[in-house]
């Protein structure tokens, strides 16, 4: 594998290519075995996350390299973080999509976080609106998703908003066929013992503890491996943690994860979620953590994907390179992993210390 002296990562090319090479030899060898989970355990710890070759922070980097060399160097260390996959109405074929991914990732011997986002109804028809069209149709979705993951190891985050905006916009039967279509999906998705299943639960911000721990047993959270909180949005790590401990109490010691891939500098005033401006990435991915009710801190959310046509923003999903830098520009650890002077107005540094717990199986990390 050739490796780009620039960034002291596979370049895109090279890397891509023993992505895929990997991934077809994965099933006669594999260099790095992926431990089995045990059921009851955190999946993430002693299991690296697999870092995607085609990461778009990636792409945005080599592009800059010349023009824009600083900022390619900080969009570097957004390519070097793990991201969530996800997969919805947009994919073409759930099943091969997924059990291509999860093959590259087995290749790495690493696990594959994923989000599946495709619910009847999704968003309650707002910037991310979509889904599949009735409840027939997203329980078969739901099946080939879990035909791609196999028997491999994974971590699912079911359904962002989907509980949150519950009672948004369903009547009372809506809202009861969600929860039983959410509670059906974990029971899908376990089948393999493999995969570990964590519902959205929202964010700290959205309803009461009470509230959401309610509304997560009534969606099969006790078969689930926990919840996750803050996908997509910009609550502050600390806040975000002490509202999953208080849901993990009423729902008797559950585990959740945590997505700070832009909560760096907190939320706005307000709270605003649609594409706010002057927020900053957060801490890199991480398990174990802290407390271990939380079974790790994530990129759940792509930093660089549009939450939608607000703030000057594109469609939601779509890549917007000035958003990127802007968050990447706003945390100090992302000078300090690329070597780089640290504006005096950049967030505190919030990179751990000590080897990163989540290390890539190659001598750089791939994207």
């Amino acid at each position: 594998m050739s490796i780009d002296a620039a960034t002291n990562r596979p370049s895109f090319l090279a890397g891509a290519a023993a992505l895929l090479l990997a991934a077809a030899s994965s099933s006669c060898q594999l260099l790095t075995p992926v431990p089995p989970v045990e059921p009851g355990t955190n999946p993430f710890v002693g299991r690296p996350l697999y870092l995607n070759a085609w990461s778009r922070a990636g792409n945005q980097a080599d592009t800059w390299r010349n023009s824009r060399p600083e900022d390619a160097q900080l969009m570097d260390q957004l390519a070097a973080q793990p991201v969530s996959l996800w997969f919805g109405d947009w994919t073409a074929n759930v099943e091969t999509e997924i059990r291509t991914e999860t093959d590259n990732a087995r290749a790495q011997g690493a696990l594959a976080l994923m989000v599946l986002y495709n619910i009847p109804n999704r968003d309650c028809g707002l910037y991310s609106a979509g889904g599949v069209e009735d409840a027939d149709a997203y329980r078969e979705w739901i099946g080939a998703a879990q035909r791609g993951i196999g028997k491999s190891v994974a971590a699912v985050i079911l359904e962002p908003d989907a509980l949150g905006n519950l009672a948004d916009c369903l009547d009372a039967a809506g809202q009861r066929e969600r929860l039983g279509l959410i509670a059906e999906a974990v029971e899908t998705l376990s089948e393999g013992g493999q995969t570990a299943v964590y519902i959205d639960a929202g964010n700290a911000r959205w309803h009461p503890p009470e509230i959401m721990a309610e509304r997560l047993q009534r969606a099969g959270v006790a078969k689930a491996r926990g919840f996750a909180l803050n996908v997509s949005n910009y609550v502050g790590t600390e806040e975000s943690v002490a509202y999953g401990l208080a849901i993990s109490e009423l729902l008797g010691g559950k585990p959740f994860v945590i997505d700070t891939s832009r909560n760096g500098n907190g939320p706005t005033e307000g709270s605003q979620w649609c594409n706010p401006h002057g927020r900053a990435v957060g801490e890199p991915p991480l398990s174990p953590t802290a407390d271990p009710r939380v079974d790790a801190y994530l990129w759940i959310k792509v930093p660089g994907e549009s939450d939608g046509e607000c703030n000057d923003g594109p469609a939601a999903g779509g890549w917007w390179p000035e958003m990127a830098i802007e968050l990447a520009r706003n945390a100090e650890w992302t000078y300090r992993a690329a070597g780089l002077p640290v504006p005096l107005d950049s967030a505190p540094a919030l990179i751990p210390e000590g080897p990163d717990p989540f290390v890539a199986p190659s001598p750089g990390p791939h994207r």
